[in-house]
């Protein structure tokens, strides 16, 4: 693993970047918000969704070009509460890249101003919990972009859906290996449609209406809160890893 990456998992990560006192205002009011309270039930709780488009799949050569999110709140998708942005790009990613998800070279061109769109981020993800399929490519990617263009990768509260999924359906598929699943693998199993695959936003509301079943089905097992799901989900992976 790369030192960057290292040190942003590690939450050290900082670096001096050059920021407007505007945006240096707007940093500021966003980290005097309160943390997240991630032991309230999931019916008094707002989850951000989040999902992102990049250049590729490379957390160390690959930058990041949008992010779409929608909000969970009190187990309700927020039809109305959604973020979308494309970040700026000096060149446009490939052709066969846009051909994934869609975001023409001139969009990519003209996009929001890296520093302006992350802020706009952080601002409507507040501290609330963030979810994501294999998360963890997400979390990297925004925090290796708010490292360079804000200077600080924050550290936020990450639930992971391809780790916490196989812990409420345990009870379905037996001895099935629940952790290889794709995204698009449950979404068929619970009639679940995404409108367009590899766009930010609408992967963002697929992947809310599988954070749904995951609230539902947990109750099961206890996994009442976003605190519960952490713990579920580092469990899990302690149990891969030693297998």
């Amino acid at each position: 693993m790369s030192s960057w990456l290292s040190s942003f998992f590690g939450g050290a990560a900082r670096r001096d970047v050059s920021l407007t006192p505007e945006q240096l205002r707007a940093v500021a009011g966003w980290e005097e918000l309160p943390p997240a309270e991630t032991g309230r039930p999931h019916s008094s709780t707002r989850y951000v969704v989040a999902d992102v488009e990049t250049t590729g799949l490379s957390l160390e050569k690959d930058r990041l070009i949008s992010i779409g999110a929608v909000a969970v709140t009190n187990g309700l998708i927020g039809v109305n509460d959604a973020f979308s942005v494309v970040l700026r790009q000096e060149r446009s990613s490939s052709p066969e890249n846009i051909l994934v998800h869609g975001i023409g070279g001139l969009a990519q061109r003209e996009g929001v101003a890296p520093a302006d769109a992350l802020i706009a981020f952080l601002h409507y993800a507040g501290k609330a919990p963030l979810v994501a399929y294999h998360a963890r490519f997400d979390q990297a990617m925004i925090g290796k972009a708010m490292l360079e263009s804000l200077g600080f990768a924050p550290g936020l509260e990450w639930i992971d859906l391809a780790w916490v999924m196989p812990e409420v359906i345990r009870d379905r598929a037996p001895g099935e290996e629940l952790n290889e699943k794709t995204l698009d693998d449950w979404l068929g199993l619970f009639g679940i449609e995404n409108i367009r695959r590899h766009n930010a936003v609408s992967d963002a509301y697929a992947t809310a209406g599988l954070l749904q079943v995951a609230m539902a089905r947990g109750a099961r097992y206890k996994l009442n809160c976003a605190a519960d799901f952490i713990k579920a989900e580092k469990a899990r992976r302690y149990k891969h890893r030693a297998v």
